[in-house]
């Protein structure tokens, strides 16, 4: 483990590169003794993307937040898939000496976060799914196509805005792949007994309307889907439906988030 920027003696939080096979991870821990809280970015963000939430819950809790492979400041991989990044939760956990989390993940992080408390009873306090890892067949051949061609369009602009960190290393042929890859696992036969297997409290917080790449009522045909999975496990509930979209819930709706990390901490604390 590397260390690009170290804390200075006034502060616990830690920043520095965490290598994993062939990429290293750009990782920050505020440290101190609240609980651990590990957030995962959605599919093509980076860890910034949380600082709202992490305000808002302040200094009670451990807050570890980091750049998945190819995106933000951490490195290029030739492996970027769902495993892949899964796997991760526990390189970032190991490097930072965690035995035990809380779990957070936004869209694709969600669905990480679903996966590795399913695997990690033992491991998991608990996790929020932030508008994401709803089981939905929602990709087919016409969708898969559309997927295709939309990253195909914003091929040209891509290298323009990867040096700002607003898009991944990654050609627009890797992102559509990632993005199709998600719809599989997203399909009721896989992703529903991912869920139906997780036996820590685990909390939705869903978005409201479409955002973008989206159509129609397409993303709240997803949220409904969740219906029959609080109805099959009791540890899982949803949180609070709120009024912004997919893409502004962390900007705009990060206290519905933070209650819901408030409430399984509560949980963990009261030893349930």
């Amino acid at each position: 483990m590397t260390t690009k920027n170290s804390a200075s003696p006034a502060t616990s939080t830690w920043t520095g590169m965490v290598p994993v096979d062939d990429a290293e991870l750009a990782v920050t821990d505020t440290g101190g003794a609240g609980v651990p809280v590990v957030y995962l970015n959605g599919q093509f963000a980076t860890q910034g993307y949380w600082r709202r939430v992490l305000a808002e819950l302040g200094p009670d809790f451990r807050h570890i937040t980091y750049d998945e492979r190819a995106r933000g400041r951490s490195k290029r991989s030739a492996d970027c898939s769902f495993e892949a990044a899964v796997r991760d939760v526990d390189a970032v956990l190991a490097a930072r000496g965690v035995d035990r989390a809380l779990v957070v993940g936004w869209s694709y992080g969600a669905f990480v976060a679903a996966h590795w408390a399913n695997r990690n009873p033992d491991r998991a306090l608990g996790a929020v799914m932030v508008d994401g890892a709803q089981p939905y067949d929602w990709l087919d051949d016409a969708m898969e196509q559309r997927i295709r061609k939309l990253f195909k369009r914003l091929s040209w602009v891509l290298p323009l805005v990867r040096p700002t960190g607003l898009a991944p290393r990654m050609s627009a042929e890797q992102m559509a792949e990632i993005n199709i890859e998600l719809g599989e696992l997203a399909r009721e036969r896989e992703l529903g007994p991912v869920l139906d297997g997780i036996t820590v409290p685990a909390r939705y917080v869903l978005a409201s309307g479409s955002s973008f790449g989206s159509k129609g009522d397409e993303q709240e045909r997803l949220r409904a889907a969740l219906g029959a999975v609080t109805a099959r496990n009791s540890n899982i509930e949803i949180s609070a439906k709120v009024a912004s979209n997919h893409g502004a819930i962390l900007r705009k709706d990060f206290g519905a988030i933070a209650g819901a990390v408030r409430e399984i901490a509560a949980l963990d604390r009261a030893g349930r």
